[in-house]
């Protein structure tokens, strides 16, 4: 598979995050076209407040564009994201959704008794399918052997991207309308279904 460039990804995160749709994701024998993303600016975004300030887990995101940010949430999901824009700038991509296109026997096997619409439609089956954990995070994906790659692929066609609030997010960067920075494909049956986030109460 031919790897995207790692100019692709030292741009500003809006455009990459749109430019990644119908792009590639290769991991454990299973390709994924991606249908749909998310984009978080960590300095500016509200969203971002975790990726505002360096630790030992977000390090990656401080790093070269083009390299790996996996986290745990939720209490068992695994998210794919990677860094863009410039070094230093805490700005990442989540992939959220995608249509498996390669190794299907692998990822049937991986969401068994799931149907095959269903197999990476949200970050975590995403990561489920592709054998994607924590082990990867800061790996480079413009890198020939590296074992995580982002591909060329087909990229979607402009009048086919849609935006709009991300998913489960509240709060100044959710629903207001400030933050539309979910893209996806439209009609694509393999995106997500949008969920509004909900503030939790502190007790």
């Amino acid at each position: 598979m031919r790897r995207l460039p790692r100019s692709f990804f030292a741009r500003p995160v809006l455009d990459v995050a749109a430019d990644l749709l119908g792009r590639h994701v290769q991991h454990g024998g299973v390709t994924v076209r991606v249908t749909e993303t998310e984009a978080y600016a960590g300095l500016v975004d509200p969203a971002s407040r975790v990726l505002s300030r360096p630790t030992r887990h977000n390090a990656p995101v401080f790093g070269p564009p083009g390299h790996a940010f996996v986290y745990f949430t939720y209490g068992h999901h695994w998210m794919l994201c990677v860094v863009t824009g410039a070094e230093g700038v805490p700005d990442v991509v989540l992939l959220r959704a995608g249509e498996v296109v390669a190794g299907h026997d692998v990822a049937a096997g991986r969401r068994p008794g799931v149907r095959e619409r269903d197999w990476c439609r949200g970050p975590g089956r995403l990561t489920n399918a592709l054998a994607v954990t924590g082990t990867l995070s800061g790996v480079d994906v413009c890198a020939v052997g590296s074992a995580l790659a982002l591909g060329a692929g087909d990229p979607a066609e402009g009048k086919a991207v849609r935006a709009g609030p991300r998913v489960g997010v509240s709060g100044p960067g959710g629903d207001g309308g400030a933050y539309p920075w979910r893209f996806w494909i439209d009609a694509e049956p393999t995106v997500s279904p949008h969920r509004p986030g909900v503030a939790r109460r502190r007790s």
